[in-house]
């Protein structure tokens, strides 16, 4: 088998911090456990303008393309809100999620047992806390037309299209039983059936998914404002929710505070299987470039580091391994480590970036 490739583009503002982080961690699995990666670095977002006057060169693109994985650190910041909405930095991560076609965004929400008191909800509703919240990411109402603001006698109409096709709806609905069937095998589907003819088709179609090729599959329907609501009154009560753009944006953000820190969230968006059958795939932090805390090593490299956790699992069918990982987080945690974006509870230790990164690396030495 060919050595797996990666493409990492840190970005801006924190993104260089975090991922140098990552890329350490990279190297250990590389040297402790024979598991080597093929690393290529390039530029996006607003150090790509500054160098190339563009988000994002075709050069860039083209090597996204033909990697096994794309990681991603953050883009943006001040320095370039006056651009031309064409060339701001946001547009280079826009320009890879839609030619790479990655329609499905994977958000999970994990509340370590040591960070249970950051969330805004009681312990005993958080602690323990693993779902998985999939969003169909490339259609919906962010794309579907007409749109547009028009002018209707004397006032203007802002015009949004929800539209979804069949094989968009089947395709993400595939994605949500495949990856309930590695956790605990129960999909619940939300979406506004009551209300929107979108969302009964949406109800329509993965109804006969299931039925036709998922049915070990614990199945749920759910309307969206009440998984909302069902999210911050008893959120263990799901696994993997798959929704539509629109509303997996909202209850992906929601989800995310009940966690208590953006700093601890990784995501995952995936295309299509290549030829080698492993998906198109953007892994990220959710967390922004945070500009005002950049190059002062505060910032928190675990969203990132997870997001290379969920690469194993997805792109690399390295479960094992991602697990390890994760229990490296949950340890150092559990040690009291904290950046400073976590020092908001009582006691902990404060560490710098790298400081965190050196603590999960002796994690993983002792996992061994």
């Amino acid at each position: 088998m060919p050595t797996p490739s990666l493409l990492i583009l840190p970005g801006d503002g924190i993104g260089p911090e975090v991922m140098a982080e990552v890329r350490r961690i990279i190297d250990w699995y590389g040297a402790k456990r024979g598991l080597v990666f093929d690393v290529t670095e390039d530029l996006v977002g607003g150090c790509a303008y500054d160098a190339h006057g563009t988000p994002l060169t075709d050069a860039t693109m083209a090597k996204a393309q033909e990697v096994d994985a794309v990681l991603l650190g953050a883009v943006g910041g001040p320095k370039y809100d006056d651009l031309d909405f064409s060339v701001k930095p946001e547009r280079g991560l826009l320009r890879l999620r839609k030619e790479m076609d990655l329609y499905a965004n994977l958000r999970p929400a994990q509340c370590f047992d040591a960070l249970a008191d950051f969330s805004s909800l009681k312990r005993e509703v958080v602690a323990g806390l693993d779902i998985l919240i999939l969003r169909e990411l490339t259609s919906g109402i962010y794309f579907g037309e007409p749109r547009g603001i028009i002018r209707e006698g004397n006032e203007r109409v802002g015009i949004n299209t929800q539209r979804y096709t069949e094989s968009e709806i089947a395709r993400i609905a595939r994605s949500a039983f495949e990856l309930a069937r590695k956790r605990s095998n129960k999909v619940c589907s939300m979406e506004k059936a009551n209300v929107m003819e979108s969302g009964i088709l949406w109800r329509q179609v993965v109804t006969e998914i299931h039925q036709a090729e998922y049915p070990d599959v614990e199945l749920s329907h759910m309307y969206a404002d009440a998984g909302a609501m069902q999210l911050s009154r008893w959120p263990k009560q799901f696994d993997v929710i798959v929704t539509d753009n629109l509303f997996g944006d909202l209850l992906s953000d929601l989800a995310a505070m009940l966690t208590g820190s953006l700093g601890m969230l990784p995501s995952a968006s995936l295309g299509a299987p290549m030829a080698n059958g492993r998906p198109k795939a953007l892994y990220e932090p959710v967390h922004g470039s945070a500009p005002d805390i950049a190059g002062q090593e505060k910032a928190n490299p675990i969203a990132c580091i997870l997001s290379f956790a969920m690469a194993l699992r997805y792109s690399f069918d390295k479960g094992d391994e991602a697990e390890r990982l994760e229990k490296a987080v949950e340890a150092v945690l559990a040690k009291g480590y904290r950046t400073p974006d976590l020092m908001a509870a009582e006691g902990g230790t404060q560490v710098t970036t790298k400081g965190m990164g050196d603590a999960i690396l002796a994690a993983l030495d002792e996992s061994l």
